[in-house]
């Protein structure tokens, strides 16, 4: 089968298209013929040996946590899922023909593979970043980086459970973020007066997530006045502001269960931005450490 690896860290460049072994599915997983997978920046972070020290990995290593496929084998000790089905869950090495996964769900009607691909790792993100936050119904929350997968389903997400939500994004997301409930500001220089005007009147800001590690974690500790509001997924040195970072993984099928209630509800929806081929895994990666994204990137097989 073809998948893409990598044999050492650095830039998009060691990224290589290969043939491999298939992988099996284990007790307790299936694996699937992968038709999308999603494209996450944790997945850069990782090929760049950004958290080496913290989740390490030994290499040479596929690449690649989220996919919607078709199941073609069911492992020993799992239920309810049988050859054949369509799915969406997470797993590893996802950027291939073939691959395990360790959660899954099927995929809501209605949805297309390149879709599904895009929501369990941010779905997952997103809900555990707002139970962090203990940010509740009637309160005031700032996403900082809001229109990439995690925002976009934050920004929904907080807004179904009656959460005012502010979104910084580029000046051509600005509607997007306002599409989907925020109000909505650029980031840039004066940003934080920008969210001070729109928070006059709402109590203030209660919690603060920064999903972009743009480096403005001080920023938003002195917007909610408590660094134990602000929550980072992409600044490793949020603690050092006493800030935290969040990067353990929750309980991902209690996510997936969750994400397909808000879509069959039509409250969650996160477009594809763009698709790219097995082949156009290092452009994918580009494109998504560059930002500026509008929800999702997706590898499609």
């Amino acid at each position: 089968m073809k998948r893409v690896s990598f044999a050492e860290f650095g830039g998009p460049d060691v990224l290589r298209l290969e043939d491999a072994e298939e992988p099996h599915a284990g007790p307790g997983q299936i694996r699937v013929v992968v038709r999308a997978a999603g494209v996450n920046p944790v997945d850069w972070r990782i090929r760049e040996g950004q958290f080496q020290k913290v989740r390490p990995i030994e290499l040479p290593a596929g690449i690649g946590q989220d996919a919607a496929g078709v199941v073609d084998e069911v492992g020993e000790g799992v239920d309810g899922v049988r050859a054949g089905d369509t799915v969406f869950g997470r797993g590893s090495g996802t950027y291939a023909e073939l691959a395990v996964l360790s959660a899954w769900a099927r995929m809501p009607e209605g949805l297309t593979f390149e879709e599904a691909a895009g929501y369990p790792s941010v779905v997952e993100t997103a809900l555990r970043v707002l139970r962090e936050s203990g940010v509740l119904p009637g309160q005031t929350l700032l996403v900082s980086g809001a229109s990439g997968g995690v925002g976009s389903a934050v920004l929904q997400i907080a807004r179904d459970r009656g959460i005012t939500v502010i979104g910084t994004a580029g000046a051509a997301n600005q509607e997007y973020l306002r599409s989907l409930g925020a109000l909505a500001t650029t980031y840039g220089d004066g940003w934080a007066g920008r969210v001070r005007e729109l928070v006059r009147g709402l109590g203030g800001v209660d919690a603060a997530l920064d999903l972009a590690g743009s480096g403005v974690i001080g920023e938003l500790v002195e917007l909610t006045g408590d660094p134990r509001k602000v929550i980072s997924i992409a600044d490793l040195g949020a603690p050092e502001h006493g800030a935290r970072f969040s990067g353990v993984t929750g309980d991902v099928p209690r996510a997936l269960a969750e994400a397909t209630d808000l879509i069959s509800r039509g409250k969650l929806h996160i477009p594809v931005e763009k698709s790219y081929a097995l082949a156009e895994a290092r452009a994918a990666h580009v494109d998504s450490r560059a930002g500026h994204t509008r929800g999702r990137r997706v590898i499609v097989v």
